[in-house]
């Protein structure tokens, strides 16, 4: 049998996760951080504290991430998380609710937030605001041969896209996703539309995207450890006609010389052309732990092999909706 967790354990790991999240430079205004490794270390502390915590208040936790849609109700999650390679660093922070109507079918609405750092190749500009706000429509089955999700997503352009917060435009993302689990392996596809390439868990872009594109992605998870886990994937995109390219890392400071490797979003805050300049393929790993139910954990990295770019990343969600239903105490 499953012990319980003793009480006001949830409450002091949420303290534990909120008080190492304000010691991060970004919410900071005395800190000047002045290197890449610096930050990359800094954030490889603020999961490896807050995994500890998680870990000493729950040694006996599943290692499953909880289905958001497994009962019906409000939801509500929000998740902390950062992205730093040679063009800086992109944390952001994304609050979102909802409603599951069954174990089926949910929706959520969402609005990001961006902290942009961006490093002294671009500009050393800092360039932070709001994105999209966004509904989620969620669709879900679990079959014994093959698990089905479909998440049809809607951004409103109501961001900054002379910060590349935003297309200035209405977007879309169709993603469809299917797993089947053999025992403690889990292989995954995914595949999906849209007219604007979205973050991944794993790589939150340093630019944003107008322009149609079909994107694909493969690769599994393994639970490593009671609620430890890894993973690995391969990502490819492929986008068609005209693309626009909104660079982050660049904001409003206009452009600077030559892009490396295809990166126009390193160059100019605005670049409309071919398929080319949006075209990106690559592969990520990551370690991830849900030390009780109603907390993720993620460490990752991404190859973008198009781009020649190397991104560290890491993630801290809370899904404050599971929470208020089970309370801290079980």
């Amino acid at each position: 049998m499953r012990d319980k967790i003793p009480e006001n354990t949830g409450k002091d790991v949420l303290w534990v996760t909120l008080v190492t999240l304000l010691q991060v430079p970004v919410f900071s205004r005395q800190v000047r951080i002045s290197t890449n490794m610096v930050h990359c270390k800094r954030l490889v502390v603020v999961i490896l504290v807050t995994a500890v915590a998680g870990a000493a208040a729950a040694q006996s936790i599943t290692s499953s991430k909880p289905n958001s849609q497994d009962e019906k109700g409000y939801t509500a999650y929000a998740e902390f998380g950062g992205t730093a390679n040679s063009d800086g660093q992109v944390y952001r922070l994304d609050s979102s609710v909802g409603y599951n109507f069954s174990k089926h079918f949910g929706a959520d609405l969402g609005l990001p937030i961006y902290f942009v750092h961006a490093s002294s190749t671009t500009g050393s500009v800092s360039n932070n605001g709001i994105g999209n706000p966004y509904l989620d429509l969620r669709l879900k089955f679990n079959n014994p041969a093959v698990n089905y999700g479909s998440v049809l997503t809607g951004f409103v352009p109501a961001a900054d896209s002379k910060r590349g917060m935003s297309t200035g435009r209405g977007t879309f993302d169709w993603t469809n996703h299917f797993d089947r689990s053999f025992s403690r392996l889990t292989p995954f596809l995914e595949a999906g539309i849209a007219n604007t390439i979205a973050d991944s868990q794993v790589f939150i872009r340093p630019y944003t995207t107008l322009g149609f594109n079909s994107h694909f992605q493969g690769g599994a998870t393994f639970d490593l450890w009671k609620f430890v886990s890894v993973g690995a994937s391969a990502y490819d995109i492929l986008p068609s006609g005209q693309q626009t390219v909104f660079s982050k890392v660049l904001g409003k400071s206009g452009s600077t010389g030559n892009s490396s490797h295809g990166r126009v979003f390193e160059t100019s805050q605005q670049t409309t052309g071919s398929a080319d300049i949006a075209k990106d393929n690559g592969y990520s790993a990551w370690i991830g732990a849900n030390p009780n139910h109603y907390m993720d954990l993620q460490l990752g990295y991404t190859r973008s092999v198009h781009y020649a770019l190397n991104s560290v990343s890491f993630g801290v969600g809370l899904n404050l909706g599971g929470l208020a239903r089970r309370g801290p105490s079980q």
